[in-house]
């Protein structure tokens, strides 16, 4: 039986190559008016309307999208879904945000009903901000990652998650031991990871919260399964390097600490990264590892400024990352508006079609999965964006002035959100629609807060 298409009639723009390896003029492929087709959850043939059309039979489906732009969907490469609920909180740098922010706010989730109210909620937000592949921490409890991988299935929606792992400087509301951390994280990976197109990261927070003998044990998972993911955080604040070279005084470096227990690998993929030495860069390279670049958390902590052209020197792979509830939103497009930000302040330019390559092909080729995902090419998954150019008033007025490409793609960056995001498909499927979007926003976030 012949499987049915579905074409997608739009302006088409995805990135084919690093700018940086090609070139800005070879890094992209773009049709003013595209179709891309789509069969099984995969893109099947993409090209000019008129070319592809008259490859297909005149009895496929045609969904025209005028005047909108289909773009990969946003691969977000870090974000905490238990923090949703304390985003924008004030006044506080890394350490002290985790302790009266963050912790508190975790242990709601060892009740798997407010974990699953906040899981929707979170794949929602993710949907409506056009983010269809997302590598997310979890809680310490191993329900909140049951009751993710959940919601995320029926959804076809391609997440990498993990349980935390804390055995110290924590509440012990909050912490597990070596033991039980290494045996629910395994039981966690025996169940979901390569489960549809669900993926496990084992996430120990970050050095100080866990023992010597607890990162014994992450480095034993990744022996145990070398295809699952590794996912913490690096480097973000100064006072927090400190506090590891304190906790850790026979390693050189935090990178060291867990480069020593075996925790470098080439699906490991470190948070921020902002403070690092050259010795560090060249580590990571030489494990394939990444770093999530996270442009509204550093700046929303007053962590730093980081420092993209220094990371490409070592060939380090980067990929974008909104770091929610640090993050202060969930929107792909403000987070690439935020890093051209950080870019400036450093004297650097961040060109608009190397921002759109970060938070696609870039996050795909950080979690290793750009054969999969990242792209439009044939072959690949069918995750896309519908974008509105014209969403707002003012993104309308702005971008009739717009003369070239990469103009227009920098005002959609510049001034774009979820407002921006007309409809995301996962795997084929329209997973919102901003038309026909019938959620209850305010009855939720009642539920919610109660």
């Amino acid at each position: 039986m012949q499987t049915k298409q579905e074409a997608f009639r739009a302006s088409i723009l995805h990135s084919i190559a690093d700018p940086k390896d090609v070139g800005i003029e070879n890094s992209y492929e773009y049709f003013d008016d595209g179709v891309i087709v789509v069969a099984d959850g995969h893109i099947v043939d993409i090209g000019s309307a008129d070319e592809v059309l008259a490859r297909h039979s005149s009895q496929m489906s045609v969904t025209d999208y005028q005047d909108k732009l289909i773009t990969p969907g946003f691969i977000d490469t870090h974000i905490h879904y238990p923090q949703t609920g304390m985003i924008a909180s004030y006044g506080e740098q890394l350490l002290d945000w985790l302790e009266n922010y963050t912790f508190p706010e975790e242990r709601r989730f060892k009740n798997p009903v407010y974990a699953h109210q906040v899981a929707k909620l979170f794949l929602d937000e993710l949907a409506r901000n056009g983010t269809t592949t997302a590598l997310v921490f979890g809680t310490v409890h191993k329900e909140s990652v049951d009751v993710f991988f959940e919601e995320a299935e029926k959804r076809q929606a391609r997440m990498i998650a993990g349980k935390v792992l804390m055995d110290r400087n924590a509440p012990d509301y909050l912490t597990d031991t070596p033991e039980s951390g290494y045996l629910e994280s395994k039981a966690l990976i025996e169940k979901w990871h390569n489960r549809g197109r669900l993926l496990y990261a084992v996430t120990p927070r970050f050095a100080p919260t866990s023992t010597p003998e607890q990162l014994d044990t992450v480095g034993k998972l990744l022996e145990e399964y070398p295809d699952v993911y590794m996912h913490t955080h690096l480097s973000e604040n100064k006072k927090e390097i400190d506090w590891v070279l304190d906790l850790f005084p026979q390693r050189e470096s935090y990178l060291d600490v867990y480069d020593h227990h075996g925790l470098l690998h080439p699906r490991s993929v470190f948070a921020h990264g902002i403070h690092l030495s050259d010795c560090e860069c060249q580590r990571l390279a030489e494990t394939d590892s990444a770093i999530a670049f996270c442009p509204t958390s550093n700046l929303f902590l007053g962590s730093g400024l980081f420092k993209l052209p220094k990371l490409e020197q070592f060939n380090v792979r980067v990929g974008m990352g909104t770091d929610v509830g640090a993050g202060t939103s969930f929107s792909i497009l403000q987070t690439m508006g935020e890093a051209y930000k950080v870019m400036q302040m450093q004297q650097e330019k961040l060109h608009p079609l190397k921002s759109l390559y970060l938070a696609t092909l870039g996050g795909a080729r950080a979690l290793h999965l750009d054969d999969k995902i990242g792209n439009l090419s044939i072959g690949k998954e069918a995750d896309f964006v519908v974008l509105d150019p014209e969403a707002t008033q003012l993104m309308r007025f702005r971008i009739k002035q717009a003369k070239t490409l990469e103009e227009k793609l920098f005002v959609l960056m510049s001034l774009g959100d979820d407002r921006a995001v007309s409809k995301t498909y996962l795997f084929g499927n329209k997973a919102f629609d901003r038309d026909g979007d019938n959620v209850d926003i305010k009855a939720q976030a009642t539920t919610l807060a109660s």
